[in-house]
Order: C-alpha cells, then sequence, then structure tokens
C-alpha cells in the first residue's frame, strides 16, 4: 500500500537514501532541506516527489513544509526525522555556542517538525514517527559529548511520545544506526572544537585526526539501510526501537550487559531504601528495647 513519507534532512547521506528507496517502493515522498533545489537534484526528478524547504530549527519552515505536504499528498503517513550535525570535542573545548546549537539541530529540530507533523497525523487517527538516533544515542564515547547529549535527549523524548500519541492510532520508532558510509564526518555536516585547552591539545589534535580517517571507510552500507528500515516499518507490529548494523548490534548488547552488571552490583543495598512503616518501625524499636533490657 504506498504511503505518503515526510523525510528530512534530504539534501545528503542517509534522508537520499531513505527517500529513493521509498520512492523505487512506490510511495510519495516529500524530501525537505534547506534548498528544496539541492534536495531534487540529490533525489532525482520525480512525479512523487515533492521537494520542499525545511530548516528543523525554525517551527515557521515546519509548519509551511507539513501544508504544503497536506495540500499535494492530502496526508502524512510516516515520519522521518533524520536530520542531524556532528559537534564533534571534548565537552571543555566546545564552546557554549556550539553546545547549543548541537541541541537545536539534532534535539529541538525533531521536535519541532513533530510538532507541526502530528495534528495531520491524529485526525488521521494513522501515522508512524520514526526519528533517526545513535548508537551515541544509547551510550556515551570519547570525544562525544554534544552529539550524545543530543541523541540521548531524542531517546527519553521518543520513548515517552508513544505513550503520548499511540491512543490516535500513532505509532513511534526508534533507529540506531552504528557507522554507515554517510556525510556526517563531512565537513558540511560535522564542526570541530572552536575552543582550545593545553590540557586537552595532544588528545584533540590525535581525535579528531582519527574521525577525520573514518571519512568514507565506515562499514555500513546507507542504502541497505533504507531498504532495511522500509521492511522495517512495513512491518505489521514495528519495534519501539531498531538497531542498525553489526557494529551497533554488538555495541548495544555491551552496553545492557554493563547496566545489568551495575544493577547486580549493588541489588542488596539499592533494594534497602523504602521508607520502614511506622509499625514495622515501632516492632523494630520494641525489639531493640528487649535486647537491651536483656
Amino acid at each position: 500500500m504506498s504511503k505518503v513519507f515526510f523525510i528530512t534532512g534530504a539534501s545528503r547521506g542517509m534522508g537520499v537514501d531513505i527517500a529513493r528507496a521509498a520512492l523505487a517502493a512506490g510511495h510519495q515522498v516529500v524530501a525537505t532541506g534547506r534548498r528544496p533545489e539541492v534536495v531534487e537534484q540529490a533525489v532525482g526528478a520525480h512525479r512523487n516527489l515533492l521537494a520542499t524547504r525545511l530548516d528543523v530549527t525554525r517551527p515557521a519552515d515546519a509548519e509551511a513544509a507539513v501544508a504544503a505536504a497536506v495540500e499535494r499528498f492530502g496526508r502524512i503517513d510516516v515520519l522521518i526525522n533524520n536530520a542531524a550535525t556532528f559537534q564533534a570535542g571534548y565537552f571543555e573545548e566546545i564552546s557554549p555556542e556550539q553546545f547549543r546549537a548541537q541541541m537545536e539541530t539534532n534535539l529541538f529540530g525533531p521536535l519541532n517538525v513533530t510538532r507541526a507533523v502530528l495534528p495531520v497525523m491524529r485526525r488521521q487517527r494513522a501515522g508512524h514517527v520514526v526519528t533517526i538516533s545513535s548508537v551515541a544515542g544509547l551510550m556515551g564515547q570519547e570525544f562525544c559529548a554534544a552529539y550524545a547529549a543530543s541523541k540521548f535527549g531524542l531517546e527519553g523524548w521518543m520513548e515517552s511520545l508513544r505513550f503520548d500519541v499511540a491512543p490516535y492510532g500513532i505509532r513511534t520508532m526508534l533507529v540506531e544506526p552504528g557507522f554507515f558510509r554517510t556525510e556526517l564526518l563531512e565537513e558540511a555536516s560535522t564542526m570541530w572544537p572552536k575552543l582550545s585547552l593545553p590540557d586537552y591539545a595532544e588528545r584533540t589534535a590525535r581525535t579528531t585526526a582519527a574521525w577525520k580517517s573514518m571519512n568514507g571507510k565506515q562499514a555500513g552500507d546507507p542504502a541497505k539501510l533504507a531498504k532495511a528500515l522500509l521492511a522495517v516499518i512495513e512491518q505489521p507490529e514495528p519495534p519501539l526501537r531498531w538497531v542498525a548494523g553489526a557494529d551497533a548490534v554488538a555495541a548495544v548488547e555491551g552496553k545492557a550487559k554493563e547496566l545489568l552488571g551495575q544493577v547486580d552490583a549493588h541489588r542488596a543495598l539499592s533494594s534497602s531504601l523504602a521508607h520502614v512503616a511506622a509499625a514495622d518501625l515501632r516492632r523494630s524499636e520494641a525489639r531493640d528495647g528487649l535486647d537491651r533490657e536483656g
């Protein structure tokens, strides 16, 4: 069955592959980006494609893009929150302005777009909100303080959003990709630290070079991810969280084991912190008194 997909960040990277895969599968696609002409050039002209302007940090852009989508196709069935940037760096070397900009794009951007799309989906009593997070949304990583903070925020928001919108027939899904060969590490999408502290200088130079050297060598194929994502969305009961990539599967399994180990390490202490009921407290005091008299 043909659906209407609304995809953010479709001028480059994974958004382009998702848009192409959706069109190839016979769906109608609203592909968005800051420059619609670049979006259309990247995705390719198609009768079922609407390329429209959307800067996810601007709520007015989101409202206008959603209105254009409904005017063209009449509905929105699947929202793909994909647009993102990568603010690399150690926390102390990331300026406050850089950190805020990271949150504006990666966290508040999806909030802005979803806030504009949800009234359409509620009227339909159907829809699927899919947000591209990252393995960095489940575990902290060196040189990723701002990026991980933005993705951790997405995780908490999406896990909670599902309870809000489920009564209206709206599903939610988080996608946690590992390393895929997209443009995320290119200069257009990655920002490097603006501040420079002597204590970090050598580590920053070495780690920056390491990150840059990974560009174009990531193991994951974004075209395969796009096709797999469509298959997952089409499942009768799509998962609330989909971990994408062999590296991501291994990393998330390791994180789950680490969390269970942390729980088990202090299980008795952690389970002993409840208030003592008044009656139990009186009995305990009485026993203590008898013990002292004895």
